[in-house]
């Protein structure tokens, strides 16, 4: 593999492996999708972190994941790198089954400090001497585990190196006091002067390396008096840098000093988002994560962010709450047209909860949008914060049932599940486009009390404009799309579509149901439910256990209804990364997989009198 060629290369190879690299990355992600610009600029970071640390025996952690993608190809994946994130690809995120050199997985923001803490614990009770090395972005350092995780460093005498990758952005640009502190380390010019002259000795020889040792209370005092307290060596972590995170050989002589520290360090190191890419270099927000194939379609992340600045043109009391996620949860519209109402807490999803919380408590409409993924974070939040006070919040929760190519550590496939069991909550589920609109329309001019509305990642071409035009208040309740006899499909979100596809192939008497509320149930539509149907089937984009479906059942048992209910949803496993629909497929929640699953309880004879009787035979095959 490639790291096993590093040491023993020149510092003009090393640069020509850095461009390949980069090259390779931007080739590859144009092409797959990916996150590029975060990858762009880690590439000689990785480099030199690899020249001084061995990942086959150090523990090396890469928070978040998503500037990974330089370890990946000098870790013995580069021949299979043009596979990235496809279905029996390779991941885009670090993952152990993968390769044993991906110590710890990792796709949420902030879980490696704690992690390499446990590592290096784990190390010093088995009697071995490993170094244990974190490599974390500014971002995730807002967040409240990795907060958490820095205040127990000293406590539990860890020696961990960090380095902390500072390019001002997480997803969108970092908010919050560690970011003011961090720029002021930054570019603090007095003190960078005194520092530019011991770079350049340390640029040269180890030598410089112990000039820079023994002039540690000079450049201590320095600090102290240009820059005040820093905020790391106030917790025991010692704090060298800020260094230029391109500069290989720099890099290498630093690593290679701090490498057998007997104390734990934080090397501050600042490099540029989309490194040798110009678009990205230019906009990173942009290229942070690239989509492919969908030139011309709109999210539902888009429209909801337009749905959202119509509403708080008309009411004041609108307010939006995300965390770090401006971009990605559609709501760049809203801060550019009401900055003073709209909220970035940084990767804090537990604090943007109880915020939004007490926003709603105080006479506001709270709209925290929230990826379903990310909101696992905040599941105490909004038990004891949100529900049992009965704050008016609209949860909008984003990403909910499958993702596609950021894999398990992405897909929404549990918020639906975790949410059922919380008294006092509303949880809705549209449909199509302009039922989400309409649903976030009635939601706001009614908010009362706690509200989930769940939307996927999916691609729709209606145009938003005919949507926002026809946005209607519209009631919440189940949507009884055919009456039928006997048979029942009831679905929740934007399935419906693939349940109507199969019920006209089958060409039998049978109700079609969208629960738009999934909770709680209406019981007078329960009611019918029960009395006209003996067989339903349920269809959810998500887990099976303790899903809608196992909630459906419970309730339609309570009644004392003695038909039969067939749950159709994600199996008890994680699903892998692959695109939606391929996805879907695989689940057997595609057309051709309900088809499968409801066809089996009718005659086959039957099945074939439709005007479609060539298809089923067809898709058994």
């Amino acid at each position: 593999m490639l790291l096993d060629r590093l040491k023993d290369m020149s510092y003009e190879e090393l640069e020509v492996l850095a461009r390949d690299i980069r090259e390779k990355i931007v080739r590859v992600v144009l092409e797959n999708g990916g996150h590029l610009a975060s990858n762009l600029g880690t590439v000689e970071l990785t480099i030199a972190l690899y020249r001084v640390f061995d990942p086959r025996r150090d523990v090396i952690v890469w928070d978040t994941g998503h500037q990974c993608y330089t370890h990946k190809i000098l870790t013995g994946r580069d021949k299979d790198f043009h596979n990235l994130r496809k279905f029996g690809g390779i991941s885009g995120f670090p993952t152990p089954k993968e390769s044993p050199l991906d110590w710890f997985g990792t796709g949420h923001s902030g879980t490696s400090i704690a992690a390499a803490l446990g590592f290096e614990k784990a190390f010093a009770l088995l009697g071995e001497a490993r170094s244990v090395v974190v490599v974390i972005g500014d971002g995730a350092l807002t967040s409240g585990e990795a907060l958490e995780a820095l205040n127990q460093v000293k406590n539990l005498n860890s020696k961990i190196k960090i380095v902390l990758n500072d390019n001002e952005m997480s997803i969108s640009k970092n908010v919050g006091g560690i970011a003011y502190h961090l720029s002021m380390l930054r570019t603090n010019s007095v003190y960078l002067k005194g520092k530019e002259l011991l770079k350049k000795i340390l640029e040269k020889t180890d030598v410089g390396m112990e000039i820079e040792e023994e002039m540690r209370s000079w450049r201590n005092g320095l600090k102290g008096i240009v820059q005040g307290v820093n905020v790391f060596e106030s917790l025991g972590i010692k704090y060298f840098g800020p260094f230029d995170g391109h500069n290989i050989k720099l890099l290498e002589n630093v690593f290679k000093r701090i490498k057998d520290y007997d104390y734990p360090v934080l090397v501050h190191v600042v490099t540029k988002k989309g490194k040798g890419f110009p678009p990205a270099e230019e906009d990173p927000v942009s290229y942070h994560s690239v989509t492919v194939g969908n030139a011309g379609r709109h999210t539902y992340s888009e429209l909801f962010g337009r749905v959202l600045v119509r509403m708080a043109e008309e009411d004041e009391r609108i307010v939006a709450v995300t965390a770090a996620m401006e971009d990605g949860t559609g709501l760049k519209p809203f801060k550019e047209r009401f900055p003073k109402r709209f909220f970035d807490l940084g990767i804090t999803e537990q604090t943007c909860v109880t915020f939004g919380a007490a926003l709603g408590l105080a006479g506001f409409k709270p709209v925290v949008a929230v990826y379903s993924s990310f909101l696992q974070r905040a599941y105490d939040q909004i038990v004891h914060d949100v529900a049992l006070q009965r704050a008016p919040v609209l949860l909008a929760v984003d990403r909910a049932g499958v993702v596609g190519e950021d894999g398990p550590t992405h897909h929404g496939l549990f918020d639906l599940n975790f949410l059922l069991s919380i008294p006092n909550i509303r949880i809705l589920s549209p449909s199509s486009p302009q039922e989400f609109a309409d649903t976030i329309y009635t939601v706001l001019r009614n908010l009362e009390g706690p509200t989930v509305v769940r939307y996927p990642r999916e691609y729709f071409e209606d145009d938003i404009e005919t949507v926002l035009q026809n946005m209607k208040e519209i009631s919440l309740r189940w949507n009884i799309v055919r009456r039928g006899k006997g048979v029942a499909l009831v679905s929740v979100g934007t399935l419906l579509r693939e349940v109507l596809s199969v019920v006209e192939i089958l060409g039998e008497d049978i109700s079609v149901v969208s629960a738009l509320q999934v909770k709680p149930v209406d019981r007078e539509e329960l009611r019918w439910l029960a009395e006209e149907h003996n067989l339903v089937f349920t269809v959810e984009e998500s887990t099976k256990i303790g899903g809608f479906g196992s909630y459906l059942g419970q309730l339609l048992s309570e009644m004392g209804w003695k038909g039969r209910i067939v749950n159709v949803g994600v199996e008890d496993h994680f699903v892998p990364q692959g695109n939606r629909e391929e996805l879907l497929k695989v689940l057997g929640l595609d057309a051709k997989g309900l088809f499968e699953v409801v066809s089996a309880y009718f005659p086959r004879e039957k099945t074939r009198r439709g005007k479609h009787e060539d298809q089923p035979r067809g898709w058994r095959s």
